[in-house]
């Protein structure tokens, strides 16, 4: 057997669904199209194995099976097609030649193709830490990491408008006070949107007594604070026991940690953005 192809029962084990659930998504929904051994045994590719680790987050954000299903099968359409890779690779080209015109008509491609939720997930997302990761290493200058930094986050504060619309749960997102570093939150909150949630965004620096007046305001289902920079939550731990006390409150980033959230009466985001908002939803 091929080492990318697994059984069912591999299958089964890497995803937590059962062989006869896998099956029957299999069979009415199509969500899945292995391949066969001569002896007529399914092989599933690591494709196979992301789209379902999409279904389940689907079904966890509140969709119906079918409904999942058909997300699913179109993200993963999306992703495969060559025209987001394109857009995605004019998108990167524009940003890092300070080509504010190209860096927006990629973007209004990116927009006008794909899901929000597709675009973020499989372009800004990774990009973005990519990003990072060029400019610690000095292949970017501080100025490139500046105009590709602020481009996207306007953009993204120009999608935040109607985030208040609708009737689903609420969230209050902000930086920790002390951090001025709102685009992770704010990427944060444009995949919940795609969940169905309400977005009270606050942004960078927040203070904890303006977050608290806020919460106690708009009572949300959750509260979700980032912190990038390492130290920026330890004055604020007694400050954020109080936020804890209005409504349910999660530590996200570098700066958080399972020992600090347990110390805030708070729960810890340990995982990307993409599972992290599937974790909020399934908790809310």
């Amino acid at each position: 057997m091929s080492p990318e192809l697994v059984r069912i029962g591999e299958l089964s084990r890497r995803t937590g669904v059962s062989p006869e659930l896998l099956r029957a998504w299999e069979l009415r929904y199509g969500l899945l199209e292995p391949s066969r051994t001569v002896g007529r045994f399914r092989l599933y590719s690591e494709a196979d194995i992301a789209l379902v680790h999409r279904m389940r987050a689907n079904l966890d954000a509140g969709l119906s099976a079918s409904e999942a299903a058909r997300v699913a099968l179109a993200d993963r359409s999306q992703v495969d097609s060559p025209g987001l890779r394109e857009a995605a690779d004019d998108l990167a080209r524009s940003l890092e030649s300070y080509d504010d015109v190209g860096a927006q008509a990629a973007l209004d491609m990116l927009l006008a193709g794909f899901s929000l939720d597709a675009v973020v997930r499989e372009v800004l997302v990774p990009y973005l830490h990519a990003v990072g990761e060029r400019w610690q290493r000095g292949e970017l200058s501080v100025g490139q990491e500046h105009f590709i930094s602020n481009l996207i986050r306007g953009r993204l504060l120009a999608l935040s408008r109607g985030w208040d619309r609708g009737v689903g749960p609420r969230a209050v997102l902000a930086s920790a006070e002390g951090d001025q570093h709102d685009l992770p939150v704010l990427l944060f909150g444009v995949l919940l949107r795609t969940h169905g949630w309400r977005i009270t965004f606050l942004g960078a620096n927040t203070p904890v007594a303006s977050l608290t007046e806020t919460v106690r305001a708009v009572s949300p289902d959750v509260v979700v604070i980032t912190g990038t920079v390492q130290g920026v939550f330890d004055p604020l731990v007694e400050q954020l026991r109080e936020v804890a006390r209005e409504a349910p409150l999660y530590l996200a980033g570098p700066a958080a940690d399972e020992d600090l959230a347990r110390q805030a009466d708070a729960m810890h985001l340990d995982r990307d953005l993409v599972e992290a908002t599937s974790s909020v939803s399934r908790a809310a």
